[in-house]
């Protein structure tokens, strides 16, 4: 009897077990909106210069640099490769992109294995930056750099320009089951400073908000920080894990270059970010970006070349790469 009483108790304790796990985590997780893509990598194949297939803008250029001369080396973030790769493509001889082992190779941490005497590099935002300030980098492509990044610049006595050459839209993501289609400003504040922490308290329905965060000094992380005036989470809540996820980027990148069809973009205050509401200024988070060099560089096709990315052709070509000109308004 007393054997019986154990065995039933053994088999109560183990149903009791799974139907709680089923509660709290199966339950939870089918269908969790939470397929949401927080940090893919960018195919810098898709991008790279002087190739057929590659899918760059070729609208034209006036300005054409020669071997014979001194010739800007280019970085930038990622969501910036295809500006600057089309401006290698529109204006530098062939020949100027060179790769270690010969030939383009996406078999390392960033994606590439440009040769440190090619004119394309890809170091992202943040060693992207740092090449700036040591001078390995002429021109860097970029949303604003952070405080810390320009408060580096001012320690090491480096003056750095800043030039808006194109407007993007600063955008929120959700998985595309999420019935949520829009968010207000003062929503998405709320809940990346933890005060609303569930969907239904936004339209959605009752589950637990998994608010992704970015890496510091990323573009897409400073950005975050300047909407959030400084002050928003440092991390997530341990069940945050448990519900449907929310992230931020920059537009083109997330529909163009990394396009997940399982992704849809937040309206804002109502507004969605397309071309045409960025374009007119309706969508509340449109933001400039920008190329940055050293004021004390003294290469004459640094200025040159800024000059060029201003003028019709250049912005032409940043139309072109899917972004919006910065005199289009």
């Amino acid at each position: 009897m007393r054997k019986t009483v154990i065995i039933i108790a053994v088999i109560s304790f183990f149903v009791f077990v799974n139907v709680f796990l089923y509660i709290t985590l199966t339950s939870r997780l089918e269908n969790n909106y939470s397929g949401v893509s927080q940090t893919k990598m960018v195919d810098v194949a898709k991008y790279i210069p002087f190739e057929e297939t590659s899918d760059l803008a070729k609208t034209g250029s006036s300005l054409h640099f020669s071997n014979d001369d001194d010739l800007p080396v280019l970085d930038g973030a990622a969501a910036l490769v295809p500006v600057y790769a089309s401006i290698i493509d529109s204006v530098y001889p062939e020949g100027s992109v060179t790769y270690e082992g010969g030939t383009f190779s996406d078999d390392n941490k960033y994606g590439e294995n440009f040769a440190e005497d090619s004119v394309m590099q890809y170091q992202n935002t943040i060693r992207g930056f740092d090449a700036l300030l040591d001078g390995s980098v002429d021109l860097f492509f970029t949303a604003h750099p952070s405080e810390n990044q320009l408060n580096t610049a001012k320690e090491k006595g480096i003056e750095i320009e800043l030039v808006p050459v194109g407007l993007e839209a600063f955008v929120f993501f959700v998985n595309k089951n999420n019935p949520v289609e829009s968010l207000t400003i003062d929503e998405i504040r709320g809940i990346y400073r933890g005060n609303i922490t569930n969907w239904k308290d936004v339209g959605g329905p009752d589950r637990i908000i998994n608010p992704l965060l970015r890496i510091k000094n990323s573009g897409s992380q400073t950005m975050m920080e300047k909407f959030m005036e400084n002050d928003m989470i440092k991390s997530r809540g341990i069940f945050a894990v448990f519900g449907a996820s929310i992230g931020y980027s920059f537009r083109y990148y997330l529909s163009g270059m990394v396009a997940n069809d399982n992704v849809k973009m937040l309206a804002v205050n109502g507004i969605y970010p397309d071309a045409s509401s960025i374009r007119n200024g309706l969508y509340p988070l449109t933001s400039s970006f920008y190329v940055a060099y050293r004021k004390d560089n003294p290469n004459p096709n640094v200025k040159k070349l800024v000059d060029w990315i201003l003028s019709p052709e250049g912005q032409r070509l940043i139309e072109g790469c899917g972004y919006v000109a910065i005199d289009s308004r």
